[in-house]
């Protein structure tokens, strides 16, 4: 393998992020020589035929590390057309969207929004804070891909515990990415502020918890909308929803300089409530469920796909049994080949496809 052959790319924050990713793999690829200049170091390896680079952030939170980090990428592996950002997120619960933790949040477009908004740009005025600038998209084709993916979970379940499970069983030290009790899944009222200097929310006023109905059905739920993203770490019960982000699903801490120069899809795996009682709990569990939501979502993408979308072509590539792509010097030969004009042929007659 070489550069050239990875095109799909995934950014993680936190090194627990990038093993969830890591271990998701159907296969895991020799690393390359590094080059010069690029102080990243990089997991390659294989989901559904799809050749991934996985990158993590070198211990530094935050849209600079991240910017650093995707161009770094991007210089090393020219051939990259679709990039993910996967890892942990804080939720945002309303009447509206029932977050749980080890939920996943996919960043899509809702109203003016593009899937992605920057909370800490902007500017205050006399009516309040005034959001300004605006993030890019996910790609089209990843688009569709969720779309698609989303219509498919109206009538059966989605395939993060079946993922997990099969991670888990690659060593026994994975077993911290298993699911914590969901007793420890507490929501406090919106305004309760977590008691000071507490490790843990032992002393929590239960009468301030959230009463939540029983889910109808078990494992994680995958919601789709905007995720706020910015460098001020969420842990404030009053801001978590200000009325500028009302329709915000998730705070995040990294999106906004990744997607400032490119269109990339966010996927975060809740973790907490965005609030003063977070903890560390379900970050790992919460890693996992975005990582295998990720691997579902490309079980969409076959690699002529993504080769056809980035190379701004409206024909299919041909590929063989083993899932190569014929090179320039394959030919055609025989009768009856046929454009159709919608981007597809007609075949008839002997052919032979060499």
């Amino acid at each position: 393998m070489s550069y050239e052959s990875y095109t799909v790319a995934v950014i993680c924050a936190m090194s627990f992020e990038m093993s969830a990713v890591r271990y998701m793999l159907d296969r895991e690829h020799p690393r390359l020589q590094g080059k010069e200049g690029d102080n990243n170091t990089y997991v390659l390896g294989e989901l559904y035929r799809n050749n991934i680079v996985i990158a993590c952030l070198p211990g530094t939170q935050g849209k600079g590390s991240a910017a650093t980090v995707a161009t770094n990428l991007a210089r090393t592996f020219p051939a990259i057309k679709l990039r993910f950002l996967v890892g942990i997120g804080g939720g945002v619960p309303s009447k509206d969207h029932d977050i749980r933790l080890g939920d996943v949040v996919v960043s899509m477009p809702s109203g003016e929004y593009g899937g992605v908004v920057q909370y800490d740009l902007g500017k205050k005025t006399d009516y309040g804070f005034v959001l300004k600038g605006f993030l890019q998209a996910p790609p089209p084709l990843l688009r569709s891909a969720v779309e698609t993916m989303r219509s498919d979970h109206l009538v059966s379940d989605n395939r993060i515990e079946e993922f997990i499970s099969q991670m888990l069983q690659k060593g026994r030290r994975l077993s911290d990415y298993q699911q914590p009790s969901t007793k420890s899944d507490i929501l406090f009222m919106k305004g309760y502020s977590h008691e000071f200097h507490q490790p843990n929310c032992d002393r929590c006023d239960r009468e301030r918890v959230v009463t939540r109905n029983v889910r109808q059905f078990p494992g994680p739920e995958i919601h789709y909308g905007l995720i706020a993203s910015g460098d001020t770490v969420m842990r404030s019960s009053s801001t978590n929803t200000a009325n500028y982000l009302e329709d915000v699903l998730c705070f995040e801490m990294e999106a906004a300089g990744l997607m400032t120069e490119y269109s990339c899809l966010v996927i975060r795996g809740i973790s907490d409530y965005a609030d003063s009682h977070k903890n560390d709990k379900w970050q790992c569990y919460a890693a996992a469920t975005a990582a295998a939501c990720t691997k579902e979502l490309l079980s969409y993408l076959q690699p002529n796909e993504n080769v056809s979308a980035a190379a701004g072509s409206s024909l299919p590539l041909l590929t063989r049994d083993d899932g190569s792509v014929p090179n320039n010097t394959s030919h055609f030969s025989g009768r009856g080949i046929q454009h159709t004009g919608a981007g597809t042929f007609s075949v008839g007659g002997d052919v032979n496809i060499g």
